[in-house]
């Protein structure tokens, strides 16, 4: 395709025989649209003359926003506007403005810098210096800081390079050229790999020439999106919006490893998904149930309540123990239950999972056994500025009773852990690293790859608490190389009462263990007791057999979906979210770490905590409001309390409209005046 220079400009006066011989041109479409808009009456329904000095002061400083489809989303948030391809016959979703409150901006007005920045590439065209001909085009970047995007480096000529994920908590790469000379798009590629299509924003090239790409026709783009509905998922692409040519081998990323496997990635449909939780039909205070607490448990979709339900009709039995019928299927299913979990997490075999009641119980479980058995006195642990109680509780116990000391990793003003210092701690007396894969409180992704990496050079073991990271990013304890990993089941929606824990084998077959009593011994008598192997010597007495099969459940849901699917959308709802946010005047976020997952902690001005939940409990939306069983961390950042709103795949934009929207109200309820440096 080439694009035609325009030989005149239009004026919108002309007559309609000038206008309709003229060539066809963007900037000639461009022109007349601005010309008719601008002669439209401007949008003020209130009637208001807002030139006139009356209103100056009256906080009016601009005409009301008109509504913002979400639709005008699309160059940034791929995975929310996904849906309303998937789901065609629901009304178009609109954001409504605030219009007595001026610092409230439709969603769309200015750019969003992260993982889920994708522009549109037929805009991209608007940012083009065109020149005097059409062979070649120079692309002029809108972003003033070059450090906010970084630019790729340009390869050798011909030379193809892997780019890393736009999304931080995934190692798929894209391939990227920068002489387009040498490598034209396949016909059989409705998307060219290289040139505007490429999701560098800074843009990895300087040239490109116009004959070696094509505009695409509204009619194939709506083929194309129904071809990617109707159609199952390849693994030749590495996004699931768009058609990309098969990967060079992949980058690890540093923060979060996964394995190097194909995925079948394509959009997943919220509304369907929502109808598998009957829960999110409840209504609360006449309200429909909102639900943005799911950093403090997630609901639990039909599939596991049935299975559980199964289990007690057809199943219910003690384990191992029997040669009936009923014992062999409970025994079964258990077994199933725990050959999921290693699946799911990347374990190398089943028999590295121990079931404990949840993250809380399998790190008590690893304190009292393995560490009582390997820190002593004048021996140190690391944990981080970020962790939980559990996390913190167990190794300040053993810490008092062995005479180790507790080192702690403190964290940037972001959130985000420091990893030099990180690197400051580590000794010769360090025994142990025990830190959050996801801080619960802040939502940081931390570096956990890293931590290990550098740990293990040391000598040096590691714990991973993945209560936060299960449910929202990939996760393989294999690739991360973690000793010990740990995560509830019902924070991956699995019931409660029931988590598992990973450890190495080698570690498994010395630690002691930490409960005694039957399902976990081969011999006893009252001069010796002999135990059986793991994973069965740590889980002494009748366990919790129902959720144990319940959770499996509640990974298999979650693998039919697709954790990096899943991963994507909630990266683009949490991108939105913050942003939303933004437009509420004296809400301070409370963690603002690049790279993070689900959670948007916030202090609002003039408000208790506990009184912005209750309000918004009034319009049925749930958030945890308090300490979040993480002190340290909040009181780094000043604060004791946080209103915590936290995200799930089933969460939708709505949501968190109707979140800001009442944030809004209480703002008007209570004018934000910000305090002067003078």
């Amino acid at each position: 395709m080439t694009i035609q220079q325009p030989t005149n400009n239009i004026n919108p006066t002309d007559s309609a025989s000038a206008i309709a011989d003229a060539p066809f041109s963007e900037s000639v479409m461009t022109q007349l649209a601005a010309a008719f808009f601008s002669a439209l009456p401007k949008h003020n329904p209130q009637g208001l003359n807002l030139d006139l000095p009356e209103y100056a002061n009256q906080g009016i400083s601009h005409p009301p926003q008109p509504k913002d489809p979400v639709a005008a989303l699309s160059g940034r948030i791929p995975a929310i506007v996904q849906q309303s391809n998937l789901n065609p016959n629901l009304a178009q979703h609109y954001i409504e403005p605030t219009t007595d409150h001026p610092e409230r901006r439709v969603l769309s007005s200015s750019p969003v810098i992260g993982g889920a920045h994708h522009p549109d590439p037929f805009a991209l065209l608007n940012r083009l210096d065109i020149p005097s001909t059409n062979s070649e085009l120079k692309y002029v970047s809108p972003l003033n800081s070059q450090s906010l995007v970084p630019k790729l480096q340009r390869p050798n000529s011909q030379n193809v390079t892997t780019g890393s994920s736009d999304y931080y908590f995934l190692d798929i790469a894209k391939p990227i050229t920068t002489d387009l000379n040498t490598q034209t798009t396949p016909s059989s590629e409705p998307f060219p790999v290289d040139g505007y299509f490429n999701n560098d924003f800074n843009g990895p090239f300087d040239t490109f020439h116009t004959d070696q790409y094509h505009v695409i026709q509204d009619h194939q783009l709506k083929g194309l999106l129904k071809d990617r509905n109707d159609k199952p998922a390849t693994t030749e692409s590495g996004y699931y919006f768009a058609e990309y040519s098969k990967f060079d081998q992949p980058q690890q990323h540093q923060d979060v490893q996964i394995p190097i496997t194909r995925h079948n990635d394509q959009p997943i449909d919220i509304w369907k998904i929502r109808r598998d939780f009957p829960i999110l039909q409840e209504r609360v205070n006449g309200k429909p149930l909102i639900w943005l607490d799911n950093a403090a448990t997630t609901h639990k979709p039909q599939a596991v309540i049935d299975r559980i339900s199964y289990f007690y009709q057809h199943e219910n039995s003690n384990i191992h123990r029997a040669a009936h019928e009923l014992a062999a299927r409970a025994s079964d299913a258990y077994e199933h239950a725990r050959n999921v979990v290693a699946r799911f997490i990347g374990s190398p075999s089943a028999q590295n999972i121990i079931f404990v009641r949840g993250t809380t119980e399998g790190i008590n479980l690893i304190a009292k056994s393995w560490g009582k058995q390997n820190i002593g006195a004048g021996d140190e642990i690391i944990i981080s500025h970020l962790e939980h109680h559990a996390n913190i509780v167990p190794w300040y116990q053993l810490s008092q009773e062995t005479g180790a000391k507790l080192r702690v990793i403190p964290v940037d003003d972001t959130g985000q852990i420091r990893i030099d210092e990180f690197i400051k701690l580590l000794n010769p007396k360090t025994k142990l690293v025990s830190i959050t894969q996801v801080s619960n409180a802040l939502g940081t992704v931390t570096p956990t790859q890293e931590i290990i990496a550098l740990a293990h050079a040391a000598g040096v073991r590691v714990l991973i608490d993945g209560a936060q990271s299960v449910s929202h990013i990939p996760t393989n304890v294999a690739t991360l190389d973690a000793d010990f990993f740990v995560f509830s089941g019902h924070k991956v929606f699995g019931p409660t009462g029931i988590g598992a824990v990973y450890a190495k084998s080698e570690l498994l077959a010395s630690m002691p263990v930490w409960e005694g009593g039957g399902n976990m011994i081969q011999d006893v008598t009252f001069e010796n007791v002999i135990y059986q192997p793991a994973p069965n010597k740590f889980e002494a007495g009748t366990g919790n057999i129902a959720d144990a099969v319940g959770l499996g459940a509640a990974l298999e849901y979650v693998e039919s979906i697709g954790i990096h699917n899943i991963a994507r959308y909630e990266h683009d709802l949490l991108e939105y979210g913050q942003h939303a946010l933004q437009s509420v005047s004296g809400l301070k976020p409370i963690g603002t770490a690049l790279n993070k997952a689900s959670v948007m902690s916030f202090t609002l001005a003039g408000y208790e905590t506990e009184e912005v939940g209750k309000v918004l409990n009034q319009y049925g939306i749930a958030v945890r409001t308090g300490h979040h069983c993480a002190q340290p961390i909040l009181r780094r950042f000043g604060v004791e309390r946080t209103v915590r709103p936290s995200l799930a795949f089933y969460n939708t934009t709505e949501e968190i409209d109707l979140l800001v929207s009442v944030l809004h109200q209480l703002r008007r309820a209570k004018p934000f005046k910000a305090r002067s440096n003078f």
